[in-house]
């Protein structure tokens, strides 16, 4: 896209974050939805004409298979113009392939392929395997490498920060200590989980006909085992074969793929939200960029735009999964069409989220640990101690050990010796006292550096 057609872009993704998501034109645009009908319609007839009990086409040898191929292979965005010149006329943007491959047919000199290409094929057996294959490309090679980069980067912060102490919070108030490295390590098992499930999902595809009872394959052919030939076929694009269908494929598994990234991007949302949180009370601090400005009036700021950014994206990208989640498994009868129009949105889905992930990375670039500042909050910060003390006072039961605990600390200025005054004043073992003296917010983070 030229500089002046970038700024006449109606979406962001091809205006203004073009370039940040480049790589999925190759798999989510209006060319690549062409090119990959091209391919099943072609793949289709190769196999039809491999097929001993389809007698009315001869198979192909290896020079004609590979030509026929490159005309998927090397099919281009021009070229992708041209079939939308087609439709112009057809009004009908599958049939617009087929007559496209038809005029490639007749200047290969097989002309006498034509009446094959398409053959026993509803648009919707083209359009499930070419949506199959985009969406099996677009994770395989773009979205879900850019998740496993977030998750590394997150688990590479987690070691850096393993020993680090800090103050916890729950409901923003002071609370028993942990360490960064544990709450970089929590998020990380919470991402890892969901993307082994997005890892293993299944994409699905069919080739069945009009309604999805090989109606007109069986008249025209009644000896061939067309649901074997669908289930090789469809298993050759490397999708798993879904027998049961109408004339669309269901697109329940599509619904699972995008709740997936719901999940995900959910929590990748949490995280933004804490690392936003956590530059706001300086445990970490920014490192500047050269040349970049913070605020156009307060020349000190580096505000924390990555996070605010990936958050913002992430809540556009959720929004288009959610409803292409709750829609497109929804068709009235055998078919109507209100989830062509939907399925076009998928790239947006996967392009918010791309986005979201590449601001995450960029803003966790960035961090510096304020090492001082945690590590003082948590010296500082004797009351959190409370919890300790009446556990042990439990142990030993001592009578009313929280009741005691809360009167201590709760609203009051809590230090060490006020601690030490409180425990020399126990009925404990005297080790058990020496061991509670000792006893620093520090010393007292549990297994959190052991994950």
């Amino acid at each position: 896209m030229d500089n002046l057609s970038s700024v006449q872009a109606i979406s962001p993704l091809d205006g203004r974050y073009c370039s940040k998501v480049e790589e999925l034109k190759q798999y989510c645009s209006e060319y690549a939805l062409i090119r990959y009908r091209m391919e099943v319609e072609i793949e289709w007839l190769i196999a039809l004409a491999a097929h001993s009990g389809i007698d009315c086409i001869s198979p192909f040898t290896s020079e004609t298979i590979s030509e026929l191929r490159r005309i998927y292979q090397e099919f281009s965005p021009e070229e992708a113009l041209k079939v939308k010149e087609i439709e112009s006329v057809t009004n009908h943007d599958v049939k617009a392939v087929e007559y496209f491959i038809n005029e490639k047919l007749d200047a290969m000199g097989l002309s006498s392929l034509s009446g094959m290409v398409h053959f026993a094929c509803t648009s919707e057996d083209i359009n499930n395997l070419s949506y199959g294959l985009i969406l099996r490309h677009t994770l395989n090679e773009v979205v879900l490498p850019t998740c496993e980069l977030v998750l590394s980067a997150i688990r590479e912060k987690a070691e850096a920060y393993r020993h680090h102490g800090m103050m916890a919070r729950t409901h923003g108030q002071p609370a028993t200590p942990t360490t960064m490295g544990k709450e970089f390590f929590n998020v990380a098992e919470r991402l890892q989980r969901q993307l082994k499930q997005m890892q293993q999902q299944e994409i699905m595809g069919k080739i069945n006909g009009a309604v999805g009872n090989f109606n007109a394959h069986l008249v025209s052919f009644p000896d061939v085992d067309w649901r074997e030939l669908s289930r090789q076929f469809v298993e050759s694009l490397g999708l798993s074969w879904n027998p049961a269908t109408t004339q669309i494929e269901p697109h329940d598994y599509m619904a699972e793929i995008f709740h997936q990234f719901v999940r995900w991007n959910t929590i990748l949302l949490d995280f933004d939200r804490d690392l936003w949180s956590y530059i706001s009370i300086e445990a970490f601090k920014q490192i500047p960029v050269e040349g970049q400005v913070g605020s156009s009036t307060m020349p000190h700021k580096i505000n924390p735009i990555d996070f605010e950014n990936s958050e913002g994206n992430l809540g556009i990208a959720n929004a288009v999964f959610e409803h292409l989640g709750a829609k497109l498994p929804v068709s009235r009868w055998q078919r109507d069409l209100t989830d062509s129009t939907v399925l076009r949105n998928i790239g947006v889905g996967f392009g918010y989220s791309v986005l979201a992930y590449k601001a995450t990375l960029k803003g966790l670039s960035k961090l510096s640990l304020n090492e001082d500042k945690i590590a003082a909050e948590l010296a500082d910060s004797w009351l959190l101690l409370g919890e300790a003390l009446q556990t042990v006072m439990r142990r030993y039961q001592i009578p009313e050990p929280y009741e005691k605990l809360k009167a201590l600390t709760r609203g009051k200025e809590v230090n060490q010796k006020v601690l030490i005054d409180f425990i020399d004043s126990l009925e404990l073992p005297e080790e058990v006292k020496s061991s509670l003296r000792e006893l620093t917010p520090r010393g007292y983070l549990g297994y959190a550096g052991d994950f």
